[in-house]
């Protein structure tokens, strides 16, 4: 079986895609697995893969999130969040994470959220007295809410890959969502004590009720979202299609919308679309070797073997996506990981909801952690800071994000409570 990491490391070296790598590596698998008579039915394996009617909500929630960024509605939503929090000290900061929360429900993406404010919010903080490297670590740190409060794509692909219901799981994500954001402004005023951070003057913060007005059709957006699920009125693919036609009545609110503004969406969106699909279809042939393999039976016998069950067997997943979200992207560490592990904790009875919100929040924690965290990446680059003292301004964040993940699978109830009151069938 040599060959097949030695593949794997001259692909990885030469640049290949990683979709491509890993579709070249599982089948070479199958091949000195002697399971190559299975190689002509993989076309249908990955079409199964890919024929889940969640995912089609996919490509839709991004498309709304191109739309309303397009039509400048970061701007209106930093003016709010400013008229809300700007004037107390560190307020700046307040005022990222608060954005970062309003952000979450258009773009549902941390890799978006961080690229979107890392522009706006790093040089504004800088020039207003904070150190370049608190700024780009808080916006990082902050982007993760994205993913978390709904709509979000990662908890789309997660009840694509075990049928947990995708609108229980956007319930789920509200709690966690809004823990996440009030920690990270403790933890922001209590470094701002410490460090002496700048309070907003008050000839700067807009004043509430025009930017309230401003913001409404961006805040409106989630609830709306929200709203069609939990009431019943609409699936998550349905949701997302309303999504799209609010974003497009929304967005001539804003800065109005062109054809050309409309042309690149639709660009954007196939090409982010295409990206994920085309992950999940390489990684579904290596899960289908994994089954003929048996290595989920392997897996399930040795966890038994060493007595992880219920919440040590949920803490062991914690470590085990904690270092996968270091290293991969998530959609690949979802699509890798989640079929090989999820059957045996559901099986010992763990919420599926439960478990879809701490390991979707596990891999995020992951985007702000090195070696390869992409939102400390992504910060990085647009504002030119070095990568690693970067990464070392964050671990205050990763810290905090940790304690409330591990909470999070201690106490199932943070995350089920709002489910279980929205009418959901959740344990």
């Amino acid at each position: 079986m040599w060959p097949i990491p030695a593949v794997f490391v001259l692909l990885l070296i030469s640049g290949t895609a990683f979709a491509y790598l890993m579709g070249a590596v599982s089948v070479l698998s199958f091949v000195m697995a002697g399971k190559a008579q299975f190689l002509s039915i993989l076309p249908q394996r990955i079409f199964a893969q890919l024929d889940v009617f969640a995912f089609m909500a996919m490509p839709l929630f991004i498309l709304t999130a191109e739309i309303m960024t397009r039509a400048g509605v970061t701007r209106s939503l930093i003016d709010f969040a400013l008229s809300v929090v700007g004037r107390f000290r560190g307020g700046l900061g307040h005022v990222n994470i608060l954005t970062s929360v309003f952000f979450a429900g258009i773009s549902g993406s941390a890799i978006a959220d961080s690229a979107a404010l890392s522009r706006t919010f790093v040089p504004e903080m800088v020039e207003r007295g904070y150190s370049p490297y608190y700024a780009g670590a808080i916006t990082a740190a902050s982007s993760m809410i994205g993913p978390i409060i709904p709509p979000s794509i990662i908890m789309i692909i997660y009840g694509g890959l075990t049928g947990a219901s995708v609108a229980a799981l956007f319930a789920a994500g509200i709690v966690p969502g809004i823990l996440l954001a009030v920690s990270l402004m403790v933890l922001n005023a209590v470094l701002a004590r410490i460090g002496n951070h700048p309070g907003g003057v008050a000839a700067d913060v807009p004043a509430f009720w025009p930017s309230l007005r401003r913001a409404a059709p961006a805040l409106l957006l989630p609830v709306v979202i929200l709203g069609s699920l939990v009431l019943g009125l609409a699936t998550p693919t349905e949701g997302s299609a309303i999504a799209v036609l609010f974003a497009l009545i929304a967005g001539q609110f804003y800065t109005g919308l062109s054809w050309r503004m409309l042309f690149d969406a639709l660009d954007a969106t196939a090409r982010l679309t295409g990206t994920i699909f085309i992950i999940l279809a390489a990684i579904s042939v290596l899960g289908f070797l994994a089954g003929q393999m048996g290595w989920s039976q392997m897996l399930a016998e040795w966890v038994e073997s060493i007595g992880l069950t219920g919440t040590r067997y949920l803490f062991f997943l914690v470590g085990i996506f904690l270092i996968a979200g270091m290293f991969m992207d998530t959609p690949v560490a979802m699509t890798l990981l989640i079929p090989l592990f999820a059957p045996q904790a559901l099986a010992q009875g763990i919420d599926p909801v439960h478990l879809g919100i701490v390991l979707c929040f596990n891999l995020c924690v992951g985007l702000i952690t090195p070696p390869l965290g992409k939102c400390l990446v992504v910060v990085a680059a647009l504002t030119e800071l070095n990568y690693w003292r970067l990464a070392y301004a964050a671990l205050p964040f990763v810290v905090v994000q940790i304690l409330l993940l591990l909470a999070l699978a201690y106490w199932p109830e943070l995350s089920l409570t709002v489910p279980r009151l929205a009418g959901f069938s959740v344990n």
